[in-house]
């Protein structure tokens, strides 16, 4: 299913001109098989930068193309200084999906073999046709992606691979306290029924054991920015107004008027509301801490009525 792009063609070709003029195809990133050099890592998404930086640790410096959590990452525009950026790094991680498009159209202007690039879509094994590209918020996804991040920053600097192994596996154990509390809630709450705007959430949704009355058609229309059809939007009305959902979810970085009336809707008719974020929050937060805020978020509102609409 498509999501909207990533990058309008016109930033696209200004970013094109700009590799066609300073890289030929076969430029290429200094080695980094010095191992006192510094890998040079870009996260399409400052959650996947975030991780990578946890696993190079002091051996990489990395950039996040998409970090403001005050925009919509489905229309990011990408610029010039932008491509440059990719263009010059030596990994990448990207989430896939149609989510960052982008990425693969400066990484094919500025193409090199010596690239070392996780497409978290391919890394998981997930078809084009899968329906939400919010992988982060799964608690599979982004163990994998530090597993890949160890191997790739090992092919790059050999000497450091029981650095970078390590890192990873620290990783790993940091990630536990998450996956307690999810199996917690799941346990005390299970199949607590929530209504949602966007499928943000929605893969921590399901491993939290919640019942989404919100159908993912009419999550999709407003994730792709297409108007809902009448009968959705008097059903998410509905499910406010008759108190049959006990938390609703919505995108805190993509509002618009009908998203903020059901935002108000929610208020009136008393049900807690947790703001969701497709960008990690900054500065204050690292993946690990945003993902149990999160969780807490739903939990306090589940079980105590509690609303975070917004993350400190």
């Amino acid at each position: 299913m498509p999501v909207r792009s990533g990058a309008t063609l016109a930033a696209l070709s200004i970013a094109v001109a700009v590799l066609s003029a300073a890289c030929s195809s076969s430029s290429a990133p200094a080695s980094t098989a010095d191992s006192t050099a510094t890998i040079v890592a870009v996260g399409a998404e400052n959650e996947y930068a975030n991780v990578i930086g946890q696993i190079g640790g002091k051996y990489v410096q990395v950039t996040a193309i998409e970090s403001n959590p005050n925009t919509d990452p489905h229309s990011f525009e990408a610029s010039a200084s932008v491509a440059q950026v990719v263009s010059s790094a030596e990994l990448v991680v990207q989430n896939g999906l149609g989510y960052d498009t982008y990425m693969n159209k400066i990484e094919a202007a500025a193409p090199n073999t010596g690239r070392k690039i996780i497409d978290v879509q391919h890394l998981l094994g997930l078809p084009d046709s899968t329906p939400n590209p919010h992988l982060w918020y799964k608690p599979t996804t982004m163990p994998a992606v530090a597993k890949a991040v160890a191997a790739d920053l090992s092919a790059l600097q050999p000497a450091h691979k029981a650095y970078f192994g390590a890192r990873a596996a620290a990783f790993d154990r940091s990630l536990e306290p998450w996956y307690h509390l999810i199996a917690a809630f799941k346990a005390r709450y299970p199949g607590t029924p929530v209504a949602t705007t966007e499928p943000v959430g929605d893969y921590l949704l399901r491993a939290a054991g919640t019942r989404n009355l919100t159908p993912f058609a009419f999550q999709a229309d407003v994730m792709n920015g297409v108007d809902p059809a009448p009968q959705y939007v008097s059903l998410q009305d509905g499910l406010f107004s008759a108190h049959k959902v006990k938390v609703f979810l919505y995108n805190q970085q993509v509002t618009d008027s009908l998203t903020a009336s059901f935002l108000a809707s929610a208020q009136r008719d008393g049900i807690p509301v947790v703001g969701l974020y497709e960008t990690m929050p900054e500065p204050g937060y690292d993946y690990q801490s945003w993902m149990m805020a999160e969780t807490n978020a739903l939990e306090r509102a589940a079980a105590h009525g509690i609303s975070t609409e917004r993350l400190k």
